[in-house]
């Protein structure tokens, strides 16, 4: 799904889950991935740290930077993409996979907890995003992706959760908004989601555990679409808000039941989306 030899990565989170599957997918088409991420220390409830994830993207064929930081710090941000530019002399695709979840309504959410999803969702897209453009500006094929939905009116999102619902919108206003304004610098960005739940330590610690992830597809199903995405001409391929199953079936893969997890069950649709629209659990129809 696309030959990335020589194209350099920046990527937001990546030690596990949705970002560690999207790295290895790019690295197994010959891509160097930078991965910036706060995991040093193996945490028994998050497997995977920056170290293990680099183990995993160099095993899958390409080369790894970890990075240890926050990107809710500008400093670390600048020196980060710094480093990166250094190593790997440039910077083609920056992904920006770094995300915190609470589902609460304002009513329950905690303040704290609203800064931490604001600081990391929309600042933290910002910061990546920002520091990382003079680079893309020189890249022959430079991708901002962004991990973050279509932005739906419909008042039932804020409804169950404004708070959340803020945030992954900032993330996908701000990715549309480098789509127009970098246009003319050959610069594309797009925003990619899922059609159902994913299989990641998210599900499993804070939004319903072995329950979700028997409902959940599996990581790999995003890796593939990103990597459709990416494959495209910048030119060509800007400021849309993809969903997985809809990118893959433009790529003719129609049959999706290799993404269900092992438990096997009923799939459950994830946050913003509330229907499954011309596809069925594992596909188009026939």
């Amino acid at each position: 799904m696309g030959d990335f030899e020589g194209r350099r990565v920046f990527m937001s989170g990546g030690s596990r889950g949705i970002g560690l599957s999207i790295a290895k997918k790019l690295a197994e088409g010959g891509a160097s991935v930078a991965i910036v991420a706060k995991t040093d220390e193996p945490d028994p409830r998050l497997p995977g740290t920056i170290h293990t994830a680099a183990e995993e993207i160099e095993q899958a064929g390409g080369k790894a930077l970890p990075i240890l930081g926050d990107i809710r710090d500008d400093t670390a941000v600048t020196e980060a993409v710094e480093k990166t530019v250094a190593e790997f002399g440039g910077i083609d695709f920056c992904i920006n996979n770094a995300s915190a979840i609470n589902l609460a309504p304002m009513g329950d959410l905690p303040l704290k907890r609203f800064d931490l999803m604001l600081s990391i969702n929309v600042r933290g897209t910002f910061a990546v995003t920002q520091a990382c453009l003079p680079h893309l500006r020189e890249s022959d094929h430079a991708h901002v992706l962004s991990l973050s939905p279509p932005i739906d009116p419909d008042p039932k999102w804020l409804e169950m959760h404004a708070p959340y619902t803020l945030t992954k919108y900032g993330m996908s206003m701000l990715t549309l908004g480098v789509a127009a304004s970098e246009r003319a610098n050959g610069v594309a960005a797009n925003c990619l989601w899922p059609r159902t739940i994913i299989a990641t330590a998210a599900v499993q610690n804070l939004l319903g555990g072995n329950e979700a992830m028997a409902k959940s597809r599996t990581p790999e199903i995003l890796a593939d679409a990103a990597a459709v995405v990416l494959a495209r001409d910048p030119a060509s391929c800007t400021g849309n808000t993809f969903v997985d199953d809809e990118v893959l079936a433009e790529a003719g893969v129609t049959d999706l039941s290799g993404y269900r997890g092992a438990a096997g069950g009923e799939l459950l649709l994830d946050v913003f989306l509330d229907g499954w629209g011309d596809f069925g659990p594992d596909g188009p129809p026939a």
